[in-house]
């Protein structure tokens, strides 16, 4: 099985589930926190969770499923809270929760996923001190997320914001769920603790490098690609990857804070491709993935080890 036929299968697996219990919603809260859910998704975050639960322990997968669930909805819930606080308004070619709603809803409907990934995290067949671990790194990661959101909100009123600090943003705000995502796979799989340490920093890397990639794919993909708009991170004054890089050649974003014509973004893109912005950014990514797939070299020879470290590759090939 390839990645991209292991991908689909697991998303039809997880979004059967979704439909299950969040499907038939009739109020207007189970319908705000079922929005984004059914609006599909690559589900992504429960693939690394089932894979590394089988790169320690082969066919385990079928017994943490309902954890890998809850890995989707911990990720539903911060798309929600963080559309709220970006006013995005279109998520993966939907309008958003609070616009198809309102904001009180909105908030809520996340507060509904943010719960319910505990519940489903304890319905996994695994031993409960293995459970409890699970359920701690979640809630330290959901912790984290918001420390990393916090971060990317605080740093839109700097100007002096270095690479450094982007980075230990992105370990926190995207870094940290995919890292629970391997963690809690091998965890609820019975890892040992070498294992369990290696996929939780092999999912950091390749979390962090998601998140750059995604950096990359808001400013360079047209809205019917991307499902959002076109370069709002420039639009929001976020503190980039790209924007920093920019600084340091002497091009300063901040003046591009607002509305942008279709026009104005390819001018921008042109002016980073010239002073190579976007290759040192796009090398960022590629250098976190390759550390974050030596350290699951500890894993025994497998079909997922191999899956897993196609799947990193995936992260920073990703189109846009």
């Amino acid at each position: 099985m390839d990645l991209k036929e292991y991908l689909e299968q697991t998303a039809s697996q997880v979004d059967a589930l979704i439909d299950r219990y969040f499907g038939t919603a009739c109020d207007d809260l189970g319908k705000a926190s079922a929005h984004l859910l059914l609006a599909g998704g690559k589900r992504l975050r429960p693939a690394v969770l089932l894979l590394a639960a089988d790169a320690v322990k082969k066919g385990s997968s079928t017994d943490v499923m309902p954890a890998a669930l809850a890995l989707e909805l911990t990720h539903s819930f911060t798309l929600i809270h963080d559309d709220i606080m970006d006013g995005d308004e279109v998520r993966r070619g939907v309008p958003t929760v609070h616009t198809q709603w309102n904001e009180p809803t909105a908030i809520l409907a996340g507060d509904v996923l943010f719960a319910s990934a505990f519940e489903f995290i304890s319905m996994a067949e695994a031993p409960d001190n293995t459970k409890v671990r699970a359920t701690s790194m979640l809630a330290r990661t959901c912790v984290e997320i918001c420390e990393g959101q916090h971060l990317d909100m605080a740093f839109e009123n700097r100007d002096d914001v270095s690479e450094g600090e982007y980075l230990k943003m992105v370990e926190k705000k995207t870094g940290a769920l995919y890292a629970a995502s391997a963690g809690i796979g091998s965890i609820l799989a019975g890892g040992n603790p070498s294992y369990s340490s290696a996929l939780y920093h092999f999912g950091q890397g390749i979390g962090m490098a998601f998140q750059i990639q995604d950096d990359l794919i808001d400013l360079l993909a047209p809205p019917e690609v991307s499902g959002k708009d076109q370069a709002s991170d420039i639009r929001e004054g976020k503190k980039t990857l790209i924007h920093i890089k920019a600084l340091e050649k002497g091009f300063d974003l901040s003046p591009f804070k607002r509305r942008l014509s279709p026009a104005e973004i390819q001018d921008i893109i042109a002016k980073l491709n010239q002073l190579g912005v976007i290759a040192e950014v796009q090398e960022t990514a590629e250098n976190l993935v390759k550390t974050g797939i030596k350290r699951i070299s500890i894993l025994p020879k497998s079909q997922e080890r191999d899956l897993l470290i196609q799947m990193g590759d995936y992260f920073i090939r990703r189109s846009y």
